[in-house]
């Protein structure tokens, strides 16, 4: 590390700030190394086995809450958050129609991973121009790190009930983005709590997956079941996911704080595809080359074609029953994936039972 001497780092501090908004961040925040409640947390969680199948969430050892051991000479965290709910969203209506797909409203547009990654890298070379070589990393999601955690140290919001980062400004449609940096900056304060006795995203829950305030079972999430999992879905949660393909909004959209959530000013979280409003029978049509070729871009690619269909399936099982719902299930049936045909059938059953 090679840094220009008599550098004012509470200054450096303020002008992170203004670029970090000039670069289309909605806030910018920074945080010290120490995650020992965090750590404590993630351990019980880890050991209640309440991760499911994330085998990621363990596997790195201590480096997820001990950020010095992930990025040697770490001492401060430069954490960002980046608004993406869609103008005039009304997810409620998706979920009304059960027709209709819903998709998380963080996936409807463009993938956040690569964009938000090249925005902090920008800011580390700005950082870099002004006081010399110095050691980072940028992280959007893709290494073993605490952003939830780091986030609520650098005052972008506190930890609700729902496990997710709430904001009294922007409530909780945002991304999180880290910078590891080895800058000794002033460190912002932390957000208390602000949830009170509110137990709306508890009492909304689909699944019942916050099983106490701030502990979330992962194995219940349908957000978790969508994505994550991989096989078969448990038969006991498939009715409770209604027309949820990909990911879960209820108790974002449940939380009173997101009442003043701003949407996202660019094009980048634009719906694309007509995934907003788009049908069952349309999306359970797609082959896989359509598929790929959809999702160029997009966070849902990752999940693949087989878990796109199977999660369809289920939700085309708590349809309404009608000749187009029965005609597409059926055109699955034979499908060489075992997991499709096991999700098919049961979807087949449900209606013929109905």
């Amino acid at each position: 590390m090679t840094l220009k001497t008599a550098t004012d780092y509470q200054a450096l501090a303020r002008q992170i700030r203004q670029w970090g908004t000039e670069l289309g961040f909605q806030q910018v925040g920074i945080a010290d190394t120490d995650l020992t409640l965090a750590e404590q947390h993630l351990h019980q969680w880890l050991d209640q086995g309440m991760h499911g199948n994330m085998n990621y969430m363990s596997q790195h050892g201590l480096k997820r809450s001990r950020p010095e051991e992930l990025v040697p000479g770490t001492l401060r965290i430069i954490s960002v958050r980046m608004d993406y709910l869609p103008p005039d969203d009304q997810p409620e209506e998706i979920l009304r129609n059960s027709d209709l797909a819903f998709i998380s409203r963080y996936a409807l547009g463009r993938d956040y991973h690569k964009l938000m990654r090249n925005r902090l890298q920008k800011l580390a070379k700005q950082i870099e121009a002004e006081v010399g070589t110095f050691g980072y990393r940028a992280f959007v999601d893709s290494a073993p790190v605490l952003e939830r955690a780091l986030a609520e140290k650098a005052g972008l919001g506190w930890t609700g009930k729902h496990s997710n980062i709430v904001n009294r400004k922007a409530g909780s449609w945002f991304f999180l983005g880290e910078l590891y940096t080895t800058l000794p900056l002033p460190i912002d304060q932390a957000e208390s709590d602000h949830c009170g006795r509110c137990t709306d995203c508890i009492d909304i829950c689909p699944t019942q997956a916050i099983i106490a305030p701030y502990k979330v079972d992962a194995r219940r999430c349908i957000s978790y079941l969508t994505i994550e999992l991989d096989g078969s879905i448990p038969e006991p949660l498939r009715p409770l996911m209604g027309n949820r393909i990909f990911g879960c909004d209820d108790c974002l959209m449940a939380c009173p704080w997101n009442r003043f959530a701003t949407p996202a000013a660019g094009e980048e979280f634009l719906p694309r595809h007509g995934l907003d409003s788009a049908s069952l029978c349309e999306l359970f049509a797609w082959d896989e080359a359509t598929f790929l070729k959809r999702f160029e871009g997009s966070p849902i690619r990752r999940m693949g074609h087989e878990r796109w269909l199977r999660n369809i399936a289920i939700a085309l099982g708590n349809a309404c029953h009608s000749d187009a719902t029965i005609t597409a299930l059926k055109s699955r049936q034979q499908h060489s994936s075992e997991v499709v045909r096991e999700h098919v059938n049961w979807a087949l059953a449900k209606l013929e039972s109905s």
